[in-house]
């Protein structure tokens, strides 16, 4: 984006009410905010995101989205399930849901590349507390997720509802289940934020490193997924591991080949035990205790010579199973509590499944001339010039799978090997064709 376009965005960015969720003004900032996606993960990967981050610090736009991402994590909590439960409820379409539920990833996303920087994580303030709060409730998730069931990745999803529009109402429990699919994707991501928080614990706002030690237990939480590790399973003898948006097979040679995720456990681990202001603040019990020693049984000297610093855990965790640490001093305790969370639930409490009713009525139940515009503003939301600088693989054809060189000329959305894939799979195209061409 060209930075004047770039600072335009930034400064449209505002919050939301519940009910407006899915509505045209709310539709307008989430294809501000994907852009603004797109935009920050191309400036990062050319190391040119220095231009972004000013913007959003000097507009004070992190508070806002950190609302908006709020917002939308109580709409899928409290909102989505009863919209789903209503009798009227019977989409032909479920690309409007997807949007909705795919708002919290790409905020989450967007946060993800910026929050790196310490001016980022400084002009949050206060709102500082309902990120940690969120990012608890994502990797609490995460901990509790079975390590069998392999996610369908976002951008298949996404792929599967474009192409695949159906002209018979989609059950609920389908749209549910794309909801979960995502779930996943999304914890990933803020298990990288809170990462990138402790990072700056000299920068935090009195209180919340308080509420990551001791409110949230969060090196006892972050011990549960170095032991479980839910971005890997095996499947059929094999193992796979979850990495850059898809699941990999990973050949016996790389079996210990630490991956990004398992780096960003690890990092946060060393933030918030070897700080001295971390371990000053922190209850080391003996339940406490017996569960950071399990990290010795994971520290191998493969595991070491990837990530050196984990020399110092290895020597901490070694004095930690001989010595009794003093008891964190009893000074008085000022904590803050997360205000967006509190706000957004008292303020819509008990009007839950009016604001289903409201939705389903005037937001979820598009006529077709509504779809297809939409439709049209989502196409150049999701430019393909844009998607394929994103995308880190080559194009598959939608038949057969092999590398493709040859795109539907109308939609220029499907890929194909040859022609006589894509007049096999015309059919079954040519309704979600028409309606993005």
């Amino acid at each position: 984006l060209p930075p004047v376009e770039a600072e335009a965005l930034v400064r449209a960015l505002q919050g939301s009410e519940l009910r407006d969720i899915g509505g045209q003004g709310w539709l307008r900032q989430h294809e501000y905010v994907e852009k603004l996606n797109m935009h920050g993960i191309l400036s990062a990967s050319a190391g040119q995101e220095q231009l972004l981050t000013e913007l959003l610090v000097t507009h004070a736009k992190i508070p806002v989205l950190i609302g908006e991402l709020i917002s939308v994590e109580i709409w899928k909590h409290k909102v989505f399930p009863v919209l789903c439960r209503l009798e009227d409820f019977k989409p032909r379409s479920t690309f409007p849901i997807y949007v909705a539920l795919h708002h919290e990833a790409s905020i989450i996303n967007l946060l993800e590349t910026v929050f790196f920087f310490k001016e980022i994580c400084e002009s949050a303030e206060d709102s500082i507390v309902d990120l940690i709060d969120y990012c608890h409730r994502k990797l609490t998730l995460l901990a509790a997720r079975s390590t069998k069931a392999q996610a369908v990745t976002s951008a298949e999803l996404r792929a599967e509802l474009l192409a695949s529009p159906s002209a018979d109402p989609v059950p609920p429990q389908e749209l549910q289940k794309q909801a979960e699919m995502m779930e996943f994707e999304i914890s990933l991501k803020a298990l990288s934020v809170l990462r990138f928080i402790t990072d700056q614990v000299d920068s935090l706002p009195l209180g919340a490193l308080t509420r990551m030690l001791n409110t949230h237990n969060l090196p006892c939480l972050l011990v549960e997924l170095v032991e479980h590790c839910p971005w890997s399973c095996w499947e059929a003898g094999k193992l796979k591991k979850f990495e850059n948006g898809t699941w990999h097979m990973v050949p016996p040679e790389d079996q210990v080949k630490m991956t990004k995720l398992d780096g960003q456990v690890w990092l946060a681990l060393l933030n918030l035990l070897l700080h001295p202001e971390c371990q000053h603040k922190y209850r080391f019990d003996d339940f406490n205790k017996s569960q950071l020693l399990k990290l010795r049984a994971f520290l191998t000297d493969v595991l070491i010579d990837q990530l050196p610093n984990l020399v110092e855990m290895q020597r901490f965790l070694s004095y930690l199973a001989v010595t009794e640490p003093a008891p964190p001093k009893k000074d008085l305790i000022l904590e803050q509590v997360p205000v967006i969370w509190d706000h957004i639930l008292k303020k819509n409490s008990g009007k839950w499944e009016a604001i289903a009713k409201h939705q389903v009525k005037h937001v979820f139940s598009p006529t077709e001339e509504e779809l297809k515009f939409q439709a049209h503003r989502w196409a150049q939301t999701y430019s393909l010039d844009m998607m394929e600088a994103l995308a880190t693989d080559k194009p598959r054809c939608r038949v057969c799978g092999v590398e493709a060189a040859k795109r539907c000329s109308r939609c220029r959305n499907e890929w194909y090997c040859s022609r006589a894939c894509q007049v096999q799979h015309w059919q079954k195209h040519k309704p979600a064709c028409n309606l993005m061409a």
